[in-house]
C-alpha cells in the first residue's frame, strides 16, 4: 500500500523502515532534510515540501502524522487541506488529546475527508518487535488501512477500539497506567537500594521476571539499565511528562472516577523536577518552629 509519512523522528523513521521492509511505498516529509535523507537511503520517497509531498501521493491519499500533539497537528492539517481531495484520510499516530481527535474528525468529515486516531505504543523497540496500536475511526476507513496496521503491529497487536477519538482515549489510559507502573518500580528499587543489604539490582530485576507476579517488559528494561550503570549515576532524576497523564487525571475528575495511584504518579513527576522544593522548606521550617527540630542550612 502507498502511505505518506510526515514526521521522521525516532518513531516516524522506524515506522517508515518497518513499512518499507514489508513492501509498502512510503512518501516522506520532515522539516529536517537530513531526516528525509535517512529514510530515502533505505527506500522511501522524499519530498521537498508539503506540496511536493501531496503531489507524489495517489488519491485517495493516506497521510500518517507523527508530529507533536496540539498545534503542530492542526497546523499540518491546515497546510495540507487546500491540496487534498475528497476521500483522503489523515492518521494521527501521535499522543493527541482524544477530544482534539474528535474535533478534527468532525471538521474533516464536513470537507469529505476522513480521520483515524492511532494510539501507538512501542517506542524505539517498535522497529524490531512491532507497535501496539489502538485505532479509532469509521469502520470502512480503518478497514482500508488494515494492511498498514498489520505491518506495523505484531500479531494481535492492533485493535479497532471504536469511533474517532476512541483510539487516543485508550492510549491516554494506557499511558496513565504506565505512569503508575513506573512509579511503583521506581519506589521499590529505591527501597532496595536504601536497605542495609548489598543487593544486586540487576540480578533482582532478572529474578523477578522468572515467574514472579510483577514480571514485565519494564523489568527487562530495568535489568538492562542496571547492567549498563548499576548506580544510575549518569542519569539525573528528572522525569518529564508528555501530557497524557494530565489529561487522564482531568478525565478522572470529570467522570468522578477515583484514580489516586495514577494522580500521585503524575505529581511525583512534578516533584522530580524540583532542585529544591519550597514546600519541603516550609515543612522543615514549621518543624523547627513548633518542635525545635534541626534544619539544614543552605
Amino acid at each position: 500500500m502507498e502511505l505518506g509519512m510526515i514526521g521522521l523522528g525516532r518513531m516516524g523513521a522506524n515506522m517508515t523502515e518497518r513499512l518499507l521492509r514489508d513492501g509498502h511505498r512510503v512518501i516522506s516529509y520532515d522539516r529536517s532534510p537530513e531526516a528525509i535523507q535517512r529514510v530515502v537511503d533505505i527506500g522511501a520517497m522524499g519530498s521537498r515540501s508539503l506540496a511536493d509531498f501531496v503531489k507524489q501521493l495517489s488519491p485517495p491519499r493516506a497521510i500518517w502524522l507523527m508530529v507533536p500533539a496540539g498545534d503542530p497537528v492542526d497546523q499540518t492539517i491546515e497546510q495540507l487541506l487546500p491540496q487534498l481531495s475528497k476521500g483522503d484520510v489523515f492518521i494521527d499516530g501521535g499522543n493527541s488529546n482524544y477530544k482534539d481527535s474528535i474535533r478534527r474528525a468532525e471538521k474533516l468529515k464536513q470537507q469529505g475527508l476522513h480521520f483515524v486516531d492511532a494510539g501507538t505504543s512501542g517506542g524505539i523497540w517498535g522497529l524490531k518487535v512491532g507497535y501496539c496500536m489502538m485505532i479509532g475511526g469509521e469502520n470502512e476507513t480503518v478497514a482500508r488501512l488494515e494492511s498498514i496496521f498489520k505491518t506495523l503491529a505484531p500479531a494481535d497487536g492492533f485493535l479497532h477500539v471504536g469511533p474517532c477519538g476512541a483510539g487516543h482515549f485508550v492510549k491516554m489510559i494506557h499511558n496513565g497506567i504506565e505512569y503508575g507502573m513506573l512509579q511503583a518500580y521506581g519506589e521499590g528499587f529505591e527501597l532496595l537500594k536504601a536497605s542495609q543489604f548489598d543487593l544486586d539490582l540487576e540480578k533482582i530485576s532478572h529474578l523477578w521476571n522468572q515467574g514472579s507476579v510483577v514480571r514485565s517488559w519494564l523489568l527487562e528494561l530495568c535489568e538492562s539499565a542496571f547492567a549498563r550503570d548499576p548506580e544510575l549515576a549518569s542519569i539525573k532524576g528528572y522525569v518529564e511528562d508528555s501530557g497524557e497523564g494530565r489529561w487522564m487525571v482531568e478525565e478522572a475528575i470529570e467522570k468522578s472516577v477515583p484514580a489516586p495511584v495514577l494522580m500521585l504518579s503524575l505529581f511525583a513527576r512534578f516533584a522530580s523536577r524540583q532542585e529544591d522544593s519550597f514546600s519541603a522548606k516550609v515543612i522543615a521550617a514549621l518543624r523547627n518552629e513548633f518542635g525545635g527540630h534541626a534544619v539544614k542550612k543552605e
